[in-house]
């Protein structure tokens, strides 16, 4: 039998880590993240326990990874789907929705995520989160952003900020009502997106400033 090339393996390789990074947020979700160990993701994934270690240094850097992963495939999936649009402030307004989408839908999961990115250890740079990153970065330049660089960052601590005020044991904000500003603050009409039912907090939608 004649070797593998290159390019097989390659593939081999990526199908393996994306095994990992679907089962880390499956058992995650599941079980909560000291519950889960890394022989648990590998399990599920039907892979070597060595080769979890091969791909990431430990379970906070394949958690992150994975939950970046989920990020950008919810993030693309909204901005792609039918009917699709090129609008910029359409984008926008799907973006916001999808994230916000996401912390309502996997509690548990985006909760766990905050935290371990709030550790000493900190934010990950993985492709994961690149790939996410350009999306966003993509995002704000077709809504017309004027400076995207500066822009993007400050767009991610606004969904984070939103992700820990909805999430805040005791305390939770309402997901309509920090839609309605993160919508305001970017001069998004209600509509756009994917709204929630019954209309805008207060019944009334107040004036938005002008976009980019």
């Amino acid at each position: 039998m004649s070797p593998r090339s290159a390019s097989v393996n390659e593939e081999l390789r990526r199908r393996s880590r994306e095994r990992l990074l679907q089962s880390a947020v499956e058992l995650v979700a599941e079980r909560g993240y000291e519950a889960t160990t890394l022989g648990d993701i590998a399990d599920r994934a039907g892979a070597a326990r060595g080769l979890v270690s091969y791909y990431f240094p430990g379970k906070r850097q394949l958690l992150q990874s994975a939950v970046h992963r989920l990020m950008y495939l919810t993030l693309h999936a909204a901005l792609e789907r039918e009917p699709r649009s090129d609008c910029g402030r359409e984008r926008l307004a799907r973006a916001i929705d999808a994230i916000l989408g996401l912390i309502r839908d996997e509690p548990l999961l985006m909760r766990t995520h905050m935290a371990v990115i709030l550790t000493a250890e900190g934010f990950v740079q993985c492709p994961e989160q690149q790939r996410l990153a350009e999306l966003l970065r993509d995002t704000l330049v077709r809504y017309g952003s004027a400076d995207p660089d500066a822009d993007y960052p400050l767009l991610r601590a606004q969904l984070m900020g939103a992700a820990v005020a909805i999430l805040l044991p005791g305390a939770p904000m309402p997901a309509r009502r920090l839609r309605a500003e993160l919508f305001q603050r970017y001069g998004l009409d209600w509509e756009l997106g994917v709204p929630p039912d019954g209309g805008p907090p207060g019944g009334t939608f107040p004036s938005s400033p002008s976009h980019p």
